[in-house]
């Protein structure tokens, strides 16, 4: 537990803090999650509707630092190219979370040849 009173305060306050950023992010998730509920549905007029009213929520939350500018943008890249990539008929499956990569290990690089050994210069002779 917190020993001074500064540190009492800066608990209470990150309580706070805490909570306020959790509404934040959850409506985030709504927001993404209406975004995907029109694309899954098929209607690219309503999807795209969608995403020009959420888009903004988005990156403000972004501007906050709730979460980082380059996810928010990887967020609506991802949700544009599926609006995108509707027909206006079929529904689209959106990958709202993929799996992480697998690293690929590490490629070496063949052997380089080794050079020619130099000529050893001989030795001069010791002149008495």
């Amino acid at each position: 537990m917190a020993n001074t009173a500064q540190a009492r305060k800066r608990a209470r306050q990150a309580v706070k803090q805490r909570a306020h950023n959790a509404s934040l992010r959850s409506t985030l998730r709504t927001a993404i999650k209406k975004i995907i509920k029109a694309v899954e549905a098929g209607d690219k007029v309503a999807a795209t509707a969608a995403y020009g009213e959420n888009v903004s929520v988005i990156d403000r939350i972004a501007d906050k630092n709730i979460i980082h500018k380059n996810k928010a943008s990887r967020h609506k890249s991802r949700l544009n190219a599926a609006i995108k990539a509707m027909s206006g008929s079929a529904p689209v499956a959106v990958a709202v979370k993929a799996a992480p990569k697998a690293k690929a290990a590490p490629v070496k690089a063949a052997p380089k040849a080794k050079a020619a050994p130099k000529a050893k210069a001989e030795p001069k002779a010791k002149t008495e």
